[in-house]
């Protein structure tokens, strides 16, 4: 059996998957031509495979994609057809970049930017401060898809006392630390009483622009905006009208619709605007994480078990 190696490598998890597997070929294929051509005869591929990449297998049967959201594979419908069965490495992402949100949400809450800004000029100004932090206890925090990382924001924001409220597709009850979680007909209700709003939902078809100008014109004045899955889902364009304008207070944005954000964005300079490049859940936790989930499912597999985290592929997620 052979498995192409082109996502998290490094010696140390090489040798421990070939001592643990002695039955399994690993190849090493950092490069696209590597891949292209160790495919042709690979049972497994691990990593984020390509169009072009995936053109070349004969008899592949899964994939393991490194990361979480799969919207990159849908622009390959040879896979999303075929019986290649398709899992994702979910689960590992959603405490660092839930710590993310809330390194945004306390940086606008108080004010660390101008408290960077004064220390540096070595400026004391107590009255610069004076009403403009921001509790937040009793504040209200909407969260647009509670999977991991939404439960994982959810929990954060109840311990710093905030009411949560969720919106997702999947009937639930509310997870711990959650009053009430909404079906999607209930999204504009949920823009109305939020002071925060995190959008944590997967790229899909279904939410592709789903923020547009006229539901981000639902928030309240003077929330806060916090976009943490994928870029596509908010409409930047009315986003910066509502910052400038004053209707939003601010926004954190770790993803854009262009990645890597052009020179030329207004986004770079705007003051109420906190930009991270796509970078939230990058700990050595979520990397290793993310290696003994293969190394599960690479078991399961050869034990002929149920993987973990098999994506509905033409749902995309």
């Amino acid at each position: 059996m052979k498995v192409v190696m082109a996502a998290l490598l490094n010696d140390e998890y090489m040798s421990d998957l070939q001592t643990t597997f002695p039955e399994v070929t690993f190849v090493p294929a950092p490069s696209a031509e590597d891949q292209k051509r160790h495919i042709q005869d690979a049972d497994i591929f691990f990593g984020a495979i390509t169009r072009e990449v995936f053109a070349e297998e004969r008899r592949l049967r899964w994939v393991q994609w490194p990361g979480t959201g799969i919207d990159k594979l849908m622009d390959i419908p040879s896979l999303i057809d075929s019986d290649v069965v398709l899992t994702n490495c979910r689960g590992p992402h959603a405490n660092p970049m839930a710590d993310h949100v809330f390194s945004i949400v306390l940086t606008f809450a108080h004010r660390t930017r101008d408290l960077w800004e004064d220390q540096r000029a070595h400026r004391w100004d107590m009255a610069k401060y004076d009403r403009r932090m921001v509790e937040l206890s009793g504040r209200t925090m909407g969260i647009l898809a509670l999977g991991d990382i939404g439960t994982a924001v959810a929990r954060r924001a109840h311990g710093f006392g905030m009411e949560v409220y969720g919106v997702d597709k999947q009937p639930m009850s509310p997870p711990p630390g959650v009053k009430e979680v909404w079906g999607p007909e209930r999204l504009e209700d949920l823009l109305g009483i939020s002071d925060w709003f995190v959008v944590t939902v997967p790229f899909t078809k279904e939410t592709e622009g789903i923020l547009d100008r006229r539901r981000i014109g639902l928030l309240k004045q003077g929330a806060h905006l916090i976009v943490m899955s994928r870029g596509g889902i908010v409409d930047e364009t009315a986003l910066m009208d509502a910052l400038r304008s004053g209707r939003l207070a601010g926004a954190g944005l770790d993803v854009m619709d262009q990645e890597p954000l052009p020179a030329d964005s207004p986004l770079w300079d705007m003051e109420n605007v906190i930009l991270s490049p796509h970078s939230s859940a990058m700990t050595e936790e979520m990397y290793e994480g993310r290696r003994q989930i293969f190394k599960e499912n690479l078991r399961r597999f050869l034990a002929n078990e149920p993987f973990l985290y098999v994506c509905d592929k033409r749902a995309g997620y």
